[in-house]
């Protein structure tokens, strides 16, 4: 069975101007993925051309093995650069205008709603919407023909926190029952919450793919000991030289989380006393920085 989303050298200039040049990417079945990066990196413009809303310079694109002129729409739901209704019609009223169009049953709105968790609100004007029931009914617009992927283009972009989780929430239930997710973001938290694996590109170049475990690998044990002299000596005798880095009257030694114990017997049997012995996480946000070249940020 063919992959949901791959692309191969896939470029789009506007005229001198790169957007995105060729990029590889692979969304399985099943996943959400993130499309990771700052604004203007290209993730929209990528998203557009998996839609068919914006044609390739080069390289080429297939959702389900299938080409844009082939035809997959129909199995694909989306929400790209924020929702768009009649201000005076229901939130009900608009998406039933909208299966329609797209030659779905009546019965198929019901249900969205209660999806998106709008059904109570369903009869009220889309004009009294807060941001994230606008949200919420783009989303449930992109589900309407029961779609196998869903692209979505900063889901929770101006959302407040309880918004941000309630998405959050409703795209991993989506993906508990099959739905593969491709969404771009240009937040990290987001994507470390949410996302199986992401993509982080920038200025139209994909540069890394991994997973939040992966970004995290590389974290350091913090020891501070005296006398620090003696706990240096000691240090890079059972670690090596190269895994030790003073940082004042401390230590960031680069072991194994369960290397703690053994470092710590070994220091106070050598008569070192130890004041302070933790892991310490990788920084996220520099980690991410550093992958997309950041200087002014990074370091």
């Amino acid at each position: 069975m063919s992959n949901p989303v791959e692309t191969s050298e896939l470029t789009k200039r506007y005229g001198r101007s790169v957007a995105v040049e060729n990029l590889n990417l692979t969304v399985p079945s099943g996943e959400v993925y993130g499309f990771l990066g700052p604004n203007g990196a290209g993730k929209t413009t990528t998203l557009r051309m998996l839609l068919g809303l914006t044609r390739p310079t080069s390289g080429s694109l297939r959702v389900f093995g299938k080409t844009p002129s082939a035809g997959y729409l129909s199995q694909v739901g989306a929400l790209i650069e924020g929702p768009a209704f009649y201000p005076y019609l229901s939130g009900l009223e608009n998406l039933r205008v909208l299966a329609g169009h797209a030659g779905v049953r009546r019965t198929r709105v019901d249900a969205v709603l209660e999806t998106v968790d709008l059904a109570e609100r369903a009869k009220d004007k889309y004009r009294t919407y807060s941001l994230g029931m606008k949200q919420r009914l783009g989303l449930a617009a992109a589900l309407l023909k029961d779609p196998r992927l869903l692209i979505l283009d900063e889901p929770t972009n101006g959302l407040d926190p309880v918004g941000m989780a309630d998405m959050r929430t409703l795209l991993r239930k989506l993906a508990a029952e099959g739905v593969t997710v491709l969404l771009s973001s240009h937040l990290l938290a987001e994507v470390e919450q949410i996302c199986d694996r992401f993509g982080v590109i920038t200025n139209g170049h994909l540069v890394a793919e991994t997973t939040i475990a992966e970004l995290r690998a590389g974290g350091t044990l913090r020891v501070r000991a005296e006398p620090s002299d003696r706990a240096k000596t000691h240090l890079v005798s059972l670690v090596g030289a190269a895994a030790v880095h003073a940082d004042g009257p401390a230590f960031d030694v680069r072991v194994a989380p369960g290397e703690a114990g053994r470092i710590n017997t070994a220091l106070v049997t050598a008569g070192v006393s130890v004041h302070e012995l933790r892991w310490r996480e990788p920084d996220l946000e520099q980690n991410f920085l550093e992958l997309i070249g950041d200087d002014d940020h990074a370091g």
